[in-house]
């Protein structure tokens, strides 16, 4: 494969700019009432902002942000579903977009009859769909299926068949929304395994997903969008990282925002005993890129009491943004040696080798007295952000090794 700095461009997009109409009307009684007053009940919203970039022939290209970044709306533009209101975008071969679920299916027409619809609608005669069905029903997966209405099929159905369809539709550009997490985990690795195979054979790909890994280990670069506006185009890591800092700053300016909110902290049932905070420390901390899954992670816990406390224990744990737990310890299960806090002190919890998969994670943090009494909690105290390689993804951070006997 030839260096991508000397290939062609296949797709250009130079200042494009998109905006949407929405409504405030509720009902249609209210859309007819204020007919005459349309303007009065309406917002425009700026959906892409001066949107460029340039896509060369084999390159792999992720799209990330937040929701609600134009991310979408940008593979649209490219797809030829949306045209902008100024600026270009102009795109040299044939495409296949996989992009909301279900488009281009008739629901009232079984998998075979929309397969026919669909690779039409891709530009596929008759002849290369007679060709090319037998492989497409093969490779979906869902075979026992393929006649019955596509109404009755389950996201993940319409899913596999709608990448079948997409891939075997000999395309020079792939474009990819999010699709890929509704499928299970078999199927998503075959159709990463053709992407990888798309890729070798020097076609394009055009990715959306809030799946780090996925665009690590696809793409070649990223393009950050925010509110509609491209604010940066990185190698891949260097990508993922701006983007969690990102976040993490848009965390700080919403808890800053509320109004006479010293902290995210449940009232604790003693108010003899706060948590002042929960900080992560080390030399990543003030970073912005993220911990390094594997290093040592060490969490301080600052606790105040007015009256002296000799006896407690505390309690800590790690959830993911869906609340579902990951991890946590107790101090009486680590034989903690915890001073006794007169005033004020400082906790550190150290966890050597921790490896965590890459993700954002919250703590929360409890300290009880010797009778198991709640004194203070406080609820998604901290964020944790965890960065990985694209060796390992979930929860639980990994480098396998494979070999042949």
């Amino acid at each position: 494969m030839s260096d991508l700095s000397t290939r062609p461009e296949i797709i250009t997009v130079d200042n494009v700019t998109k905006r949407f109409t929405v409504r405030k009307d509720k009902s249609l009684k209210e859309r007819i009432v204020n007919m005459g007053r349309s303007a009065k009940h309406a917002e425009r919203f700026t959906a892409l902002d001066n949107v460029s970039f340039t896509v060369k022939a084999g390159e792999s290209i992720g799209l990330i942000g937040a929701n609600g970044s134009g991310k979408s709306t940008m593979l649209k533009m490219i797809g030829g579903i949306l045209s902008p209101d100024s600026g270009s975008v102009h795109v040299r071969g044939r495409i296949a977009a996989l992009l909301e679920l279900g488009t281009g299916f008739h629901p009232d027409l079984t998998g075979r009859e929309n397969i026919y619809l669909n690779a039409s609608m891709l530009g596929l005669t008759d002849e290369e769909i007679n060709n090319s069905i037998d492989d497409i029903i093969a490779f979906s997966g869902i075979a026992n299926f393929i006649d019955t209405q596509v109404k009755f099929y389950s996201s993940g159905m319409y899913v596999r068949l709608a990448f079948a369809v997409a891939v075997h539709s000999d395309p020079d550009i792939l474009l990819v929304d999010e699709v890929l997490a509704v499928g299970d985990e078999p199927f998503q690795q075959k159709c990463m395994d053709k992407i990888k195979q798309f890729q070798k054979e020097g076609r394009s790909i055009i990715l959306v997903s809030h799946s780090p890994s996925h665009i690590i280990d696809i793409c070649d670069k990223a393009i950050i969008l925010n509110h509609g506006k491209v604010v940066g185009i990185e190698e891949p890591k260097r990508a993922i990282e701006l983007l969690h800092s990102m976040y993490s700053e848009q965390a700080e300016n919403d808890l800053s925002n509320l109004e006479g909110v010293r902290s995210r902290f449940i009232p604790p049932e003693n108010p003899d005993c706060t948590i002042d905070a929960v900080r992560l420390i080390g030399d990543f901390a003030n970073t912005g890129i993220g911990f390094e899954s594997g290093s040592t992670l060490d969490i301080a816990f600052d606790i105040s009491s007015s009256k002296r406390l000799e006896d407690y224990t505390f309690m800590f744990e790690l959830r993911d943004t869906h609340q579902q737990f990951v991890w946590g310890t107790a101090s009486w299960n680590i034989d903690a040696q915890l001073e006794p806090i007169d005033g004020s002190n400082t906790i550190v919890l150290t966890i050597p080798d921790f490896a965590l998969g890459a993700g954002t994670y919250f703590g929360n943090l409890v300290i009880r007295d010797e009778k198991g009494n709640n004194l203070a909690r406080a609820d998604e105290a901290v964020e944790l952000i965890v960065r990985s390689g694209a060796a390992s993804n979930g929860l639980v951070y990994a480098i396998p090794h494979a070999r042949t006997r």
